[in-house]
């Protein structure tokens, strides 16, 4: 039941913020200030993706005392608690950890059983966690193109086939991607069709046994370390009484090598049907001969996380909110990767995140606006972004109470520059309150450049975008002061290939800071400006999620 979180003005006085000491974390203490500084960011940071947390995996001991340490810290800087009398929220979520001595994924056919190295070939899982054990035997394999069901564009990859119980192999992306076809669903730009959550969903109305993903790095926008390191070790879902019995019973990916042995075992071209399938009128293609017989052994738990959530109350309409968002899990320590540090401390991913959000909302805390500024910090984003799809379904305030909000997923080190991106622009009147901000300072937004990477479908904003609520993602754009586009997008690329979502995205003295301070400023003048108005932004006419929006605002 949804609840409207009410403040008299006897609780509206918040505790003063400049020169408190911040939680520890194992640290010694450091003293912060209302005005959002560099020093603070970095400390938070620095914190955040610390050994002390063993990268902040949900539902394990260190990484829940992250959490504690958000909730301190809010509770020391005077946030009201925005989930109830609590900072924290209960998300209710299982654990699946596979047991690869015990599992194995093998493809039967007529040269013989071949099974695939785990890790190296393939990464696969069982999306169900009723029973320990599971299996798929005998399930014949098929190639569906992308996997799509899209009929707005007339495109069906399932056309004229049945797939119950069978097991599909698919690409990564959407049609038209690999060809260039700029006719095709958005053109470079990924759709919801082209991410793999969308997939296996697809592979679940349809009956599928098994799926298996082919990864190639372009399409997927990232390469195979990162399947590997995202997939292997504990999985985790929502809890649901079904235990994901709805689900295929194995999902997976395998590497371009591996899904070309495959297609030549089965007498197909895979060079040629990876093109085919980009052609309108495309149809499913038995493998024949190829048969999945998989088993899965996983120690199942339910999970104990929490999303953390703090409030600075409204002066003048408090029960009007403005939302930043930010996921402060990261992967935690995971022992089947190369090298000796196993620690994933995710500091750009999302530590830096968590952190800016801390330093926006003590500025917040310093001089409360009209409107209450709620702060989530949420669970769960790297699995599938589970802990904000909870929050959009659980939430702490009426959806039609939360005017607006902004998302933070990685506040990575750049000098300053010339523009801020808008990741999924195009979308709500937010972006033109961005783009006012950063006119003042002689700056510009500008589209996100890499749009192919579905970075919009991503992260944790799409939750709350589903459901209706206007939500702004928007980060440091590449045109650098010093270097230009050139630069800027090196040092994306440099980050992505080396250490994103790797042990290696640690935190570094060497930092550069004037780009992250940059963003918290806007940001934070963003939600100011929203929160000292009577404005409601809402997404542009002919958006997906206006309609929703209309839906629930007509609900007041």
């Amino acid at each position: 039941m949804l609840r409207t979180v009410t403040f008299t003005a006897a609780v509206l006085t918040l505790a003063a913020c400049a020169d408190m000491q911040a939680p520890t974390g194992g640290h010694a203490p450091q003293p912060t200030v209302a005005k959002i500084a560099g020093a603070d960011f970095a400390w938070r940071t620095k914190t955040l993706s610390s050994d002390h947390f063993e990268g902040r995996g949900p539902g394990t001991a260190k990484g829940e005392v992250a959490a504690d340490w958000i909730a301190d810290d809010l509770k020391r800087m005077g946030l009201m608690p925005g989930a109830g009398v609590s900072y924290f929220q209960d998300v209710p979520a299982a654990s699946i950890a596979l047991d690869p001595t015990k599992s194995s994924f093998e493809i039967a056919g007529p040269d013989g059983a071949k099974q695939l190295k785990i890790a190296d070939e393939v990464a696969f899982w069982t999306p169900r966690f009723d029973k320990a054990d599971q299996a798929v035997k005998d399930s014949d394999l098929v190639f569906v193109g992308y996997g799509v069901t899209a009929p707005e564009e007339r495109w069906n990859d399932f056309k004229g086939i049945d797939v119950k119980g069978k097991t599909i192999v698919l690409m990564i992306n959407d049609p038209g991607f690999i060809t260039g076809d700029k006719r095709m669903f958005k053109g470079r730009a990924m759709t919801y069709y082209g991410r793999w959550t969308y997939k296996f969903e697809e592979a679940a109305r349809r009956g599928a046994a098994g799926v298996i993903i082919i990864h190639e790095t372009e399409p997927a926008a990232y390469g195979w370390q990162v399947v590997r390191n995202s997939n292997t070790g504990a999985k985790y879902y929502l809890d649901k009484e079904n235990g994901n019995a709805d689900l295929a019973v194995v999902h997976s990916w395998v590497t371009t090598e591996a899904a070309k042995a495959l297609f030549a075992r089965a007498g197909l071209d895979y060079d040629k049907l990876r093109l085919a399938a980009n052609k309108r009128g495309f149809r499913a293609v038995p493998m024949k001969g190829l048969k999945l017989n998989a088993v899965t052994h996983s120690a199942v738990a339910r999970l104990k996380t929490r999303n953390v959530i703090g409030i600075v109350p409204g002066t003048a309409r408090p029960n009007e909110y403005v939302l930043y968002t930010a996921h402060w899990d990261h992967l935690g320590v995971k022992q089947d990767v190369p090298g000796a540090d196993k620690i994933h401390n995710g500091a750009v991913d999302n530590a830096s995140g968590s952190a800016a959000l801390l330093e926006m909302a003590e500025a917040f805390a310093a001089a409360p606006p009209k409107r209450s500024v709620m702060f989530a910090f949420v669970t769960l984003e790297e699995q599938g972004l589970l802990g904000s799809e909870y929050l959009a379904k659980h939430p702490p305030v009426a959806l039609n109470k939360i005017v607006a909000g902004l998302n933070f997923d990685g506040v990575g080190p750049a000098g300053p520059s010339k523009d801020m991106t808008v990741v999924g622009s195009g979308a709500s009147q937010l972006e033109d309150i961005l783009a006012a901000s950063l006119k003042k300072r002689g700056r510009t937004t500008t589209p996100d450049p890499e749009p192919e990477k579905g970075s919009f479908y991503r992260s944790d904003h799409i939750s709350l975008a589903k459901v209706g609520v206007p939500m702004l993602y928007a980060g440091q754009g590449p045109n650098l002061v010093e270097g230009g586009v050139e630069a800027g997008m090196a040092l994306r690329n440099d980050y992505r290939a080396k250490r994103y979502h790797q042990p290696s995205d640690e935190w570094s003295d060497g930092w550069d800071l004037r780009g992250p301070v940059e963003t918290m400023e806007v940001a934070y003048e963003v939600g100011n400006t929203i929160a000292n108005s009577n404005a409601w932004p809402t997404w542009y006419k002919g958006n997906e999620f206006r309609r929703v929006r209309e839906k629930s605002l007509r609900a007041k």
